[in-house]
């Protein structure tokens, strides 16, 4: 039984796949954070600006087998284009998705003909069969992964410096500015920070600025 939040197309906003367009894949649930404001304070990921409690988002559900939760994922992709050309591609998220995200799931999904992407905190095992692998590791939680495709760390973490995790062996590395009440201050940093170290690149919430999810 997977048990989903959403499930919607629209355009990756975020990392080395911004501007792509994608289905999101959105589970329930989180091992870092309940979802609940009055956690918020005691979580472990304190800044989190993402709903994932439930199953009451767009397509959210309970869906009993992985052959009908990829058809569902379909049914989003060829509702937001007619074309053949571009290969679908999902982005599987949450929450932290690899709670529930296993090898049949990835699977079904493949052989509906899709890429499959993963933005995990780093804190579980990964399934086999995940194509693009995203890794944005909190402070304060123990990170399982060592390499992936794309590392993508949130910034400033007092706790979790950029120095802390640029030994691991990822293909990518890229520095997201923390949202929030300090984001021109956060991008600033950020900014200045990648012109440093240009091993980092900047990413930045598109998504946010011109208005989609």
């Amino acid at each position: 039984m997977y048990q989903v939040k959403e499930i919607f197309y629209t355009l990756q906003g975020e990392g080395y796949h911004s501007g792509r367009a994608a289905v999101f894949l959105r589970f329930t649930g989180c091992n870092l954070w309940s979802g609940r404001e009055e956690d918020r304070d005691n979580a472990i990921c304190q800044f989190c600006d993402t709903d994932f409690v439930g199953t009451d988002g767009r397509s959210g559900g309970k869906y009993p087998t992985a052959t009908e939760l990829a058809d569902m994922v379909a049914e989003e992709w060829h509702s937001g284009t007619n074309s053949i050309d571009a290969a679908p591609f999902v982005v599987c998220t949450g929450g932290e998705p690899l709670l529930q995200l296993d090898a049949p799931l990835t699977a079904a999904l493949h052989k509906a003909g899709f890429e499959v992407a993963v933005e995990t905190n780093g804190t579980r095992p990964v399934p086999d069969g995940v194509d693009w692998l995203c890794c944005s590791p909190k402070a304060g939680a123990d990170m399982m992964l060592k390499k992936g495709n794309e590392l993508k760390l949130v910034y400033p973490q007092p706790q979790l410096l950029p120095s802390d995790v640029d030994h691991l062996e990822f293909d990518h590395f890229y520095l997201q500015p923390m949202d929030g009440p300090n984001i021109v201050e956060n991008t600033s940093k950020s900014i200045q920070f990648c012109q440093q170290n240009p091993r980092w690149r900047l990413s930045t919430q598109v998504h946010k600025t011109v208005g989609i999810r």
